[in-house]
């Protein structure tokens, strides 16, 4: 049974960026960072119930193998009974749909990574607690900890120039496979697919910590994070959430539609009115909304999936955001894990039906996704959890200095080759500017 510290603290933004410095030291660190969202949205559909949650060092770990994983997570979970952080990465996807594609993986993060930390940081506001386990530390170690992280540096320096970044398509071969995706569209093989590209660089040199805290200025997000594997390192700034429970109540909010901002408040409300009367942008958010409903009603109560929240448009930093919001009331008997078990991969990411979607992504896109498109987040000791989308995000190989970014969208019948380009390059935007990236080739 964990004991529990509390703080009071002064500066909490500048708290949680001594907290991802001094914690991106460990071997296994995972910080999940809301960016104060529930008080800066005016929405009723926010759901925060935490600012900042920590995750430092391994009290326990899920084995990275040995059968399916959400049996894994589920006997684990009632062995530990404790807090639980972690991540699926896509390719965790072939545990419940064989996959004859395999491509190079230079990441090198495991397929599946849980673990219970052994130091636990929960900031709400200006309070912070720090969770222990009494039978490895004491009272007097964690205010050691705590002073130690109030003295750490945070120096903020600005990542390394990154003169080129490189794409696995040139621009002509991904709108020839667009144009081919929207042929399989057209001979009714599926309805919509999420096709994404890699960027990369083989010879970067970069403090991941410092990196985060960069891309996080230009990009403050709800469902931003930090994960650090060994030498495999995550950065975050995803807007989106895969699923939440809450008791007996689960929500999902994916994401479809994407516009840039405006340079002036009246051009900003003309492209937010312009991306909510989309035809095409809405009849992606509507199908993707319909396959969360169908995943919510594999273990929901019968009759309780509903969506409150029908393309709503979020204003973030450097786009707007088309989102819905699908609620369900779990069913009788049913473990947490058979929820993420029958909505993951979430169809944001992936298409429909999503085994067709999923088959077109293995042959079309050329590159492991690895933790982009997986999901990254917490479990309670009562089997409540949060978990993201990984989307916007850098994943770094600190050990071989590659560096990779993957963005994408929906491809529909409606699509234009040219815009679904742009929209890759839009949402790569954030990540080229923290690097004054000049060239994209």
């Amino acid at each position: 049974m964990r004991k529990s510290i509390t703080f009071k603290i002064k500066n909490p933004e500048e708290f949680k960026s001594k907290l991802l410095v001094w914690g991106s030291s460990f071997e296994k660190f995972c910080f999940l960072n809301s960016n104060n969202y529930s008080r800066i949205v005016s929405s009723p559909h926010t759901y925060h119930k935490y600012d900042s949650i920590a995750g430092a060092g391994v009290a326990f770990r899920l084995p990275h193998s040995g059968g399916d994983v959400f049996d894994r997570l589920k006997e684990f979970s009632g062995k530990c009974n404790d807090w639980i952080l972690g991540y699926l990465t896509y390719e965790a996807k072939n545990e419940l749909e064989e996959s004859t594609y395999c491509y190079p993986d230079k990441i090198m993060f495991p397929q599946t990574d849980f673990f219970s930390p052994r130091y636990l940081f929960l900031l709400t506001d200006t309070t912070l607690q720090i969770l222990f386990r009494p039978e490895t530390d004491d009272e007097t170690r964690i205010r050691d900890i705590y002073d130690e992280i109030s003295e750490t540096v945070s120096c903020q320096e600005p990542p390394p120039s990154i003169d080129t970044i490189t794409p696995v398509f040139s621009r002509n071969d991904y709108l020839k496979t667009v144009e081919i995706l929207m042929g399989h569209i057209k001979n009714g093989d599926l309805y919509e697919l999420n096709f994404c590209q890699e960027f990369f660089n083989d010879n970067v040199k970069l403090n991941p910590a410092e990196t985060y805290l960069a891309l996080n200025r230009v990009s403050p997000t709800p469902f931003s994070c930090f994960y650090r594997h060994g030498e495999s390192f995550l950065m975050c700034a995803s807007p989106e959430r895969f699923l939440k429970k809450m008791g007996s109540k689960v929500v999902s909010q994916p994401i479809k539609g994407t516009c840039k901002r405006g340079n002036t408040p009246k051009e900003d409300e003309r492209l937010a009115g312009e991306l909510k009367n989309d035809p095409k942008e809405r009849a992606e958010n509507i199908m993707t909304t319909d396959i969360v409903r169908n995943d919510l009603s594999l273990t929901a109560a019968s009759g309780s999936v509903r969506v409150p929240e029908l393309c709503g448009i979020y204003r973030f930093p450097q786009v707007h955001q088309m989102i819905s919001t699908i609620e369900a009331t779990i069913g009788q008997n049913i473990h947490f894990t058979d929820i993420i078990r029958e909505a993951f991969p979430m169809g944001s990411m992936t298409g429909a039906p999503k085994a067709a979607a999923m088959n077109l992504i293995g042959k079309y896109e050329r590159t492991k996704r690895g933790l982009f498109s997986g999901t990254v987040g917490y479990i309670t000791p009562e089997r409540d959890f949060d978990f993201n989308v990984v989307i916007r995000s850098i994943q770094y190989n600190r050990e071989n200095k590659h560096l990779s970014f993957t963005t994408g969208g929906a491809i529909t019948s409606l699509s234009v080759p040219e815009k679904e380009y742009n929209e890759c390059l839009l949402k790569a935007k954030a990540i080229m500017h923290i690097f004054n990236t000049k060239r994209v080739g």
